[in-house]
């Protein structure tokens, strides 16, 4: 089949760029729904399409894989509405550099080596570039949000790792993913009511099968081709797509020193991937926002 001879990395890459311009797309609900009801229609749209799809027994399970995928799903929900309120605020371009934080500090902690401290550290540098403090001009609630979508990340890795040692990948989002827009309705109806007309649960119901259905489905297929190694070092070019789609879809802008943070940390990021992997060749899915 001609599928198969398709390099895996065209499958990663593909899930990437589906997953940041997603991230972009959503942004146009902002002014009708606000972050959090956009980040909730998301979530929505992909649960119904993973219950549509899996149609999940639950009591197949079992109770302590179920506690572990409610927690991820609460997780979830954390880091998509904390990202939805960062690219809102700071933009994308700036969030996801910032977001990466979360799995560098995750892959260092796997790292045998003390050395090894110096990746996260590096990308701390790269973030700095980014958001320049010293201008004043970046908004700190931005970066807090960044760094609680980052905090997300890390914990949505350890957690998922965990299930997917013991659940398949589709049945694992059919629980997390709708856990995560239950938890999320708190906040994400409020902020939508009284604005969700046809069109506006159409365009939540689309951006859910843009992420994450599409992406997952797509890392699966890349996973099959590649090592988690290169898988894992292929998505640490997350925040140039990120900046791409940013700058060319969004009109943010950027100067050299901060496209230079950018490749900073997608530097720390290949290089704490391959220092830091599991000794199984397991990468975790790395849909996320």
């Amino acid at each position: 089949m001609k599928s198969q001879r398709v390099p895996g990395w065209v499958f990663a890459v593909a899930a990437m760029a589906i997953l940041q311009f997603a991230a972009a797309v959503t942004t146009q609900l902002y002014p009708i729904v606000g972050p959090a009801g956009a980040g909730w229609l998301r979530l929505v749209g992909g649960a119904i399409f993973f219950l549509a799809l899996v149609r999940p027994d639950f009591r197949s399970y079992g109770r302590s894989n179920l506690r572990l995928l409610i927690g991820l799903g609460l997780v979830t929900a954390l880091m998509t509405i904390s990202f939805q309120f960062a690219v809102a605020t700071i933009g994308l371009s700036m969030t996801v550099p910032i977001q990466f934080l979360g799995p560098l500090t995750v892959g260092v902690l796997r790292a045998k080596k003390r050395s090894h401290i110096w990746w996260p550290v590096l990308a701390l540098v790269g973030v700095v570039a980014v958001t320049q403090p010293w201008t004043g001009s970046i908004d700190p609630w931005g970066v807090m949000w960044a760094l609680f979508a980052a905090l997300g990340w890390a914990l949505y890795i350890v957690m998922t790792q965990s299930a997917g040692d013991r659940v398949s990948g589709f049945k694992t989002l059919a629980v997390t993913i709708p856990v995560a827009a239950i938890a999320s309705t708190f906040v994400g109806l409020p902020s939508a009511w009284g604005h969700l007309d046809v069109w506006v649960v159409l365009a939540g119901l689309g951006l859910g099968l843009l992420m994450p259905v599409i992406p997952f489905a797509l890392e699966l297929v890349a996973l099959k081709r590649l090592t988690a190694a290169a898988f894992g070092t292929l998505s640490a070019g997350e925040p140039a797509l990120a900046a791409i789609f940013g700058v060319t879809l969004l009109g943010e802008h950027l100067d050299f020193v901060q496209v230079a943070g950018i490749g900073i940390v997608i530097i720390a990021a290949v290089a704490a991937e391959r220092t830091g992997r599991r000794s199984t060749d397991f990468a975790p899915p790395q849909s996320k926002t």
